[in-house]
């Protein structure tokens, strides 16, 4: 017996495992591995000045898995990566042997149009700091990488009353680490928020009430905590166009700079438009304790086109960047681009991975860096993104600027960044701008162009950091599941390996990949 209960945890996933893929459920799921080698040259690899840089060949062999299923009653995707890295030259420091990368999410109906639980799990590179090398860029450096690692559970009961009101309450427990980084919190989150809306008989004035509270368990700040309180009502003036307004009270609790306020009243009005099911606009003005305020979102969808805009001012952290993300996500405009043509979501879902994937582009359009950081702080962002898709050729533009300010205490990041750069990361400004083109040359053969520039810059120290990309690549379909491409890029910029200002730098790079789904 003892054996047996010693078995039994171990073997229960793949119980669960074997439930989900009865004949029952085997039909809704999508499961595709693959394995992709990549051969690499770069002229400079740890992108350093001139009279510092070292050439490198660099081997990656990366297997792969993306999953999803969909059904009434349980929704779930995934993608895993294993990326192995080889070099040339045996003597290095800071270089990655090998790297793991996971990103799950899915949501389960536990009662029909009642009670619901929405879950997801995630570990991916993320830079340390704003200044120096991006591991999108070299994912093969340890120097300014950090492995973050969260997770997020929150189960949702939602209850109509009639046509009067709908209520949803949800809690969420979530977590996020830094994976053994030094100075980057471990934070453990409990999370309550309530939201009530309605409509009067008139159908004309519409109407919320929401609550949000949220308890940190910080490993370096302690406790700290948020409230929001905010009432809402909306008047529509024509079927169309609508009018906005709210008031509501704020609370944080954190070691604020300079002993400021953590808590005010908050106030706004604006107004809406939805002139057609593929057109959405909104914005407001307004002011909360710690400064006048302002949002705007910007959805348009044509047959060939789609567009996103946004504007928002806030405060925010970098574990909650982790778990809700407020970048344009590249996939999302991807996927609202080919509904027209690929009306199946899960034949669209990849279509849209197979273009992200030959044309290089990042999972976030904007070239934006959320840095680790223990703080609060204000950022305010604009971003915007075109994607088009003609007969021939399709492409995506991206522009961005990001602003962030330090609400609380500095002593919290004393040790991630080092006495030398501790202040680097308090106060930045990021601005950015993309674009890619790729261009079908025949059935089976199409070229890729695509050019970056970005400024961030210190409101600190005053560092500014330039950088210019330029990329141009073949790709190749050799068969159904079988494809090749070739790169050719050049980058430039001001601060390298360690994000300290060692002179500007130039990287010249050829790659060859060969691709294949299993």
């Amino acid at each position: 017996m003892g054996e047996h209960r010693t078995r039994l945890p171990r073997l229960a996933p793949l119980a669960i495992a074997a439930m989900l893929l009865a004949s029952e459920c085997r039909a809704d799921w999508r499961v595709v591995p693959a394995l992709e080698l990549t051969e690499r040259y770069t002229d400079n690899f740890r992108q350093q000045s001139n009279d510092l840089k070292r050439s490198q060949f660099i081997s990656e062999l990366t297997p792969s898995v993306a999953f999803a299923k969909t059904g009434p009653r349980l929704t779930l995707n995934g993608t895993a990566q294993w990326r192995h890295f080889a070099y040339r030259d045996d003597d290095l420091r800071d270089t990655l042997d090998h790297s793991f990368e996971y990103a799950l999410s899915g949501r389960g109906t536990l009662v029909q149009d009642f009670l619901y639980v929405d879950a997801s799990a995630s570990e991916t590179p993320s830079n340390i700091s704003a200044f120096g090398p991006r591991v999108e860029d070299t994912p093969y450096l340890a120097s300014n990488l950090a492995k973050v690692k969260t997770w997020r559970i929150s189960p949702n009961l939602e209850q109509r009353f009639g046509k009067l009101a709908l209520l949803s309450l949800r809690y969420t427990r979530d977590r996020v680490e830094g994976g053994g980084t030094r100075g980057f919190a471990t934070t453990e989150g409990d999370g309550i928020s309530a939201n009530l809306a309605g409509q009067t008989a008139f159908e004309k004035l519409g109407w919320s009430l929401n609550h949000l509270r949220q308890e940190l368990q910080d490993s370096i700040n302690g406790e700290t905590s948020t409230q929001n309180s905010t009432a809402r009502l909306r008047y529509a003036l024509t079927g169309r166009v609508g009018v906005t307004a709210s008031v509501g009270y704020d609370r944080y609790r954190f070691q604020s700079l300079g002993g400021g306020d953590t808590a005010g009243r908050n106030w706004s009005y604006g107004f809406d438009w939805t002139p057609s099911l593929r057109t959405n606009l909104s914005a407001s003005l307004g002011r909360h304790f710690y400064g006048q305020t302002g949002s705007f979102s910007l959805l348009h969808r044509s047959r060939r086109t789609s567009w996103n805009i946004v504007y928002d001012d806030g405060i925010t952290t970098s574990r909650e960047e982790f778990l809700l993300p407020s970048t344009i996500d590249t996939g999302s405009l991807l996927d609202r681009l080919f509904a027209a043509s690929i009306p199946d979501p899960v034949a669209r879902q990849q279509a849209v991975a197979a273009y992200i994937q030959n044309t290089g582009l990042p999972p976030n359009l904007v070239d934006n860096v959320n840095f680790l950081s223990n703080r609060y702080f204000r950022q305010r962002g604009l971003t915007g993104s075109m994607a088009f898709k003609m007969a021939r050729a399709s492409g995506v533009l991206s522009l961005g600027s990001t602003e962030r300010v330090a609400l609380s205490s500095q002593e919290s990041d004393s040790s991630l960044l080092g006495n030398e750069l501790s202040s680097r990361n308090d106060n930045v400004r990021q601005q950015s701008a993309n674009a890619s083109l790729d261009y079908r040359l025949g059935p089976r053969a199409s070229a890729v162009a695509a050019i970056g520039w970005s400024r961030n810059r210190s409101l600190t120290t005053g560092l500014v950091d330039h950088r210019r990309d330029f990329r141009i690549g073949l790709n190749r379909q050799l068969g159904r599941k079988l494809q090749a491409s070739v790169d050719l890029q050049r980058r430039t910029g001001s601060v390298g390996v360690s994000g300290r200002t060692n002179g500007p730098y130039q990287e010249h790079s050829i790659s060859a990949s060969l691709s294949a789904q299993l």
